[in-house]
Parts: structure tokens; sequence; C-alpha cells
């Protein structure tokens, strides 16, 4: 099992990330947190790297079921979604596979949440 599913798009990066963003909130997520690593690169190494955005998603109701169902869960929130260029207009959106990173955690009702915040996300990549 990948713990991802991404899509690649012919667009310019600033565009996927707005796409990205309209189509978690379609979804019921609201972007959380960004974070920049082109510019973090830059900032604390000196690097150049290429343009790469975290966003970090969270879809409230599900997040508030996920506490009460494992308290630690926390630690694995919210979902990740990068959107990062490859190439000139060739952009990259990838989530994380929720399903996939709850493997380690036995918890039945944490299993059906994951299941039902997966196939958003991929409903999320498939948008694009």
């Amino acid at each position: 099992m990948d713990y991802y599913f991404s899509k690649t798009l012919e667009t310019l990066f600033d565009e996927a990330v707005q796409k990205t963003t309209d189509a978690l909130k379609r979804e019921g997520f609201g972007v959380i947190s960004e974070i920049n690593i082109h510019e973090k690169l830059k900032e604390k190494l000196n690097v150049d790297f290429r343009r790469y955005k975290i966003l970090g998603a969270c879809n409230p109701p599900y997040a508030y079921k996920a506490l009460q169902a494992e308290d630690k869960i926390g630690t694995m929130l919210p979902c990740n979604v990068i959107v990062q260029e490859i190439s000139e207009n060739q952009i990259e959106v990838a989530a994380v596979n929720p399903v996939a990173s709850m493997m380690a955690i036995q918890n039945s009702i944490l299993e059906n949440i994951a299941k039902e915040i997966t196939v958003k996300l991929q409903s999320v990549i498939n948008a694009l």
C-alpha cells in the first residue's frame, strides 16, 4: 500500500496551490498551516530547492472524531498535502494516505475514520 496518492498538473505553481486549496475546501477541509520548504531551506541552509509547499489540511468533524477515538492521534494531524514543482509548469500534488499512516494504530474506530478521510483526499486529488 502506498503512503500517498498524487497527480501531476500542467499549470503554474501558485495556480496548483490555489486549485488544491479549493478542492480541499469542497471536501470539507481547511488549510490550517502552510510550510514553504523552498523558502525555509534558503533561510536556514542557504540552499536552492524547487518550489515545494506543505499544506496542513484539517477536516474538523473528522479530526474531532479521531481525537475522541485516540487521544494521541494529534501526533499525526493534520493531513499533509504537498505541492511541488517537478519542472516548469509541471506540478505534482500528493496527499498522505491516512489508511497507510494509521496502520500501526490498533483502533477499529480510527480505522473507519481513516478510510473515510482517504476517500475524501482521493477525491481532492482526482478533482485536480
